[in-house]
């Protein structure tokens, strides 16, 4: 499945820039990236949570792919891939809403909002659809930029979802009314899979209540009694996803589709639409709530989850087309924990300040060419300046 931006997490625009031993500028590591549409650099130090939180749910979001091909021999790693996939991109598209308040229309905005999605979703979606020629041996496979391919369908949302953030913040109950919206997307299976709109409008409401937070409720769930509740919350929902693994289609949480799509009667979809979004919330809240506040080893890594979750997805198709899941072995315990650990030691690389370095021009092109120069705001006080000017220069004659 989604991811900000460059160099940041997916979705994150208006955050504090890092701390300057953390990250350096162009001419060292990765920069502060606020190419995605949102603030310019912050004199702010970044919050280790969200950098954190973006480290660990990229990790999850590649072992959860790498578990795919050992889903049908093991009911174990079917319950654990469910329970992964039920708040581990709701968690993504929520810190993206987070960092996406203050999103507007201004040309700066408009500019880093290219740059930093619609740029890379075009780049990957010709590079994915080229490399899956060769991985799915369909070397007749058309380039199709409205056909999100693999990953890059996070990058067509959130292209769609801040283009439209001042809407949701100006109207009274946007919640509700994404609610509704994704509801009524799981009764319509005519959309079609342009630029993947199912995927689009029933994430939606995630992104929507990324932009009401406001930091006491990130703060609220870092009590100490919270993060204790945590633990049982994470422990009753596997038992709860082993159980339902023959009782349900776990297919519900990729919001890929609609309620006929996935053989079930029309009204399923709003009610699982509710549910889906009842149980993500929860499970979102308990995974902040565990993750570390301070500063760690993995901290500074969660500035370039964008990079770990597009290129990983290279390695998870040449992978599979060289069908290493057929070897019994990976099917064993011990198999799923080596499949898991390379998995993480893979995005945890492409996460770091090297691999971003080479692969910067892809996630963070600089287009000054292709954009009008646009005029510094003035201060109040230069205004008044400009203003008082010309009844100086009357007063001098």
């Amino acid at each position: 499945m989604n991811e900000t931006l460059p160099s940041r997490s997916p979705g994150e625009t208006d955050g504090p820039s890092p701390r300057p031993n953390q990250e350096k500028t162009r001419t060292g590591t990765a920069p502060d990236d606020d190419r995605a549409g949102g603030e310019g650099r912050s004199a702010k130090p970044r919050d280790a949570l969200f950098d954190n939180a973006k480290y660990l749910a990229i990790v999850l979001v590649a072992v959860g792919h790498a578990w795919e091909p050992l889903r049908s021999e093991s009911r174990t790693v079917t319950a654990l891939y469910t329970l992964v996939y039920a708040f581990h991109m709701p968690a993504f598209i929520i810190i993206s809403g987070y960092f996406s308040r203050s999103f507007d229309w201004s040309p700066g905005k408009i500019k880093r909002l290219i740059t930093g999605v619609a740029v890379p979703y075009v780049v990957f979606e010709v590079a994915y659809t080229l490399f899956t020629r060769w991985s799915d041996s369909e070397p007749d496979r058309p380039i199709s930029l409205l056909d999100p391919l693999y990953l890059t369908w996070f990058l067509a949302a959130l292209f769609i979802w801040r283009l439209t953030t001042p809407i949701w913040r100006a109207l009274r109950w946007p919640l509700p009314i994404a609610l509704t919206i994704a509801a009524l997307a799981t009764l319509a299976p005519s959309i079609g899979k342009d630029l993947d709109l199912h995927r689009t409008l029933q994430f939606l409401p995630y992104f929507v209540l990324g932009l009401s937070l406001k930091k006491e409720h990130f703060e609220t769930v870092r009590r100490r009694e919270v993060r204790i509740l945590a633990v049982p919350v994470f422990a009753g929902a596997l038992i709860v996803a082993h159980w339902a693994v023959t009782r349900m289609n776990y297919a519900w949480f990729f919001h890929k589709s609609s309620a006929e799509g996935l053989a079930a009667p029309a009204w399923y979809g709003p009610v699982m639409t509710l549910a889906v979004f009842g149980c993500s919330t929860v499970l979102v809240a308990a995974f902040v709530a565990l993750v570390p506040r301070r500063r760690t080893w993995f901290t500074a890594l969660g500035a370039g989850t964008l990079y770990g979750y597009l290129l990983h997805g290279f390695f998870i198709q040449a992978a599979g087309h060289w069908n290493w899941s057929r070897n019994d072995w990976f099917h064993t315990p011990l198999g799923g924990i080596a499949v898991t650990v390379i998995a993480a030691v893979v995005v945890t690389a492409l996460c770091t300040a090297p691999v971003r370095r080479i692969f910067r021009a892809a996630f963070e092109p600089r287009m000054d060419w292709a954009f009008r120069r646009q005029t510094p705001a003035q201060t109040p006080a230069q205004a008044q300046a400009q203003a008082q000017a010309p009844e100086s220069v009357a007063a001098s004659k």
